[in-house]
């Protein structure tokens, strides 16, 4: 079966699942496909630089040389094909999600979204090490994981409308997991995720046992106790924001470019993994370039680039003011999420959430999930152990 995500077409298998009367899911890009992105790196029409500046202009021409090169001369694009293809992956409604029950059963069913500019590989790590977290060294109960892409992300077509917020999502989110059987579950994310799992407990408390959240996506108006965090984001926001000014007014018009060009798809989201996350800046040494060119590839031959760049149109423009979050929260805060060494006080999100646990984490930024899956599912596991009703 041939579909197309903004113009760029790719194939997949499907199969009936007889025992949970589901649709299976296989990733399967044509050797076409692949041809025609190394033919793409190889002609890319590079821009000079400035001598020495680095990344402070951007992402580095020298950097970027060098992925680019691997991305079409080493990475081995079947490898991870066969590699993501081995969970078990379902397209249900226009859908995608990565499904993993509990070894044994009688798991928590709990459910993981990611945000921008990421795909549902980010949360692949977390796997076995919740669904079986006893053979991990993890304390804590195991859980039935449902890992969704994100409406116009990889293999999620976004619908043709606008209004596709955090609202709309968590009632999808809702569908597909009362769907599977879940009539109570667990939500969690981080980036746009956090804010579609806040929604999730919002609209729907009488199912979510408890919200997990990785980055404080929705906050409270800042009062002078926050004096120092906002004076932090004001000064973050002040050079790194600019992506959120272009995405949230003319998505549309940067999309053209981000889709023609795999050296222009990659400048635009790896300078974000590098900025974003505790790499030092080094993100070879954090992630190691296969794990970079499988992102980039899921976006690339799903053409998704420019429909992901709608989640910040939709949330801006068809803005839902968030309520007190009552369902209990639990909150990892890893310091080097977007502010360098920029804690948000407890106290600023408990003003919006029923926080009842708060861990600072050693190291670790925004694509917590990918950088550090054990602080992560450590974490996960201790909150929702530590709830009195998880059933």
């Amino acid at each position: 079966m041939s579909i197309s995500r903004s113009g760029m077409p790719f194939r997949h298998r499907l199969k009936a699942d007889v025992n949970v009367g589901l649709m299976r899911f296989t990733i399967d890009v044509s050797d076409a496909e692949l041809d025609d992105l190394k033919r793409r790196i190889r002609q890319t029409r590079w821009p000079d630089q400035i001598p020495g500046i680095g990344w402070d202009q951007g992402a580095d021409l020298g950097y970027l040389q060098k992925i680019l090169h691997h991305w079409a001369e080493e990475f081995d694009w079947r490898r991870q094909e066969r590699r993501l293809n081995s969970f078990e992956h379902h397209l249900v409604d226009d859908v995608h999600f990565v499904r993993a029950r509990a070894k044994g059963g009688d798991g928590i069913p709990l459910v993981l979204t990611h945000g921008w500019p990421s795909c549902f590989t980010e949360y692949l790590a977390l796997v076995p090490l919740l669904s079986d977290p006893q053979a991990h060294g993890i304390d804590g109960p195991a859980f039935d994981l449902v890992i969704p892409s994100l409406p116009g992300y990889g293999f999620s077509p976004r619908p043709p409308q606008t209004g596709v917020n955090y609202r709309f999502v968590a009632q999808r989110w809702h569908r597909l997991m009362t769907g599977l059987g879940y009539e109570r579950y667990g939500a969690g994310g981080g980036d746009f995720g956090a804010g579609v799992a806040s929604f999730l407990a919002l609209d729907f408390p009488e199912s979510v046992i408890g919200l997990h959240l990785t980055t404080p996506e929705l906050t409270p108006p800042f009062t002078d106790e926050d004096a120092a965090f906002a004076a932090e984001v004001e000064r973050w926001s002040a050079t790194e924001r600019g992506y959120t000014a272009i995405q949230s007014t003319k998505p549309q018009t940067v999309g053209y470019g981000l889709t023609d060009s795999p050296a222009g798809l990659a400048a635009w989201i790896l300078e974000k993994w590098r900025s974003w996350t505790d790499s030092g800046g080094d993100l070879d040494a954090r992630f190691g370039r296969d794990f970079l060119c499988t992102v980039l590839s899921v976006y690339w031959f799903s053409g998704c680039i420019t429909t992901s760049l709608r989640d910040y149109w939709d949330n801006r423009w068809h803005h839902v003011e968030p309520q007190y979050v009552g369902v209990p929260t639990g909150f990892a805060v890893f310091r080097h999420h977007f502010v360098p060494e920029g804690e948000p006080p407890r106290s600023l999100m408990e003003r919006l959430y029923n926080v009842h646990r708060w861990t600072v984490m050693p190291r670790g930024g925004h694509f917590a999930p990918a950088e550090e899956p054990r602080l992560t599912a450590q974490d996960i596991a201790s909150f929702y152990g530590s709830l009195a009703d998880v059933t």
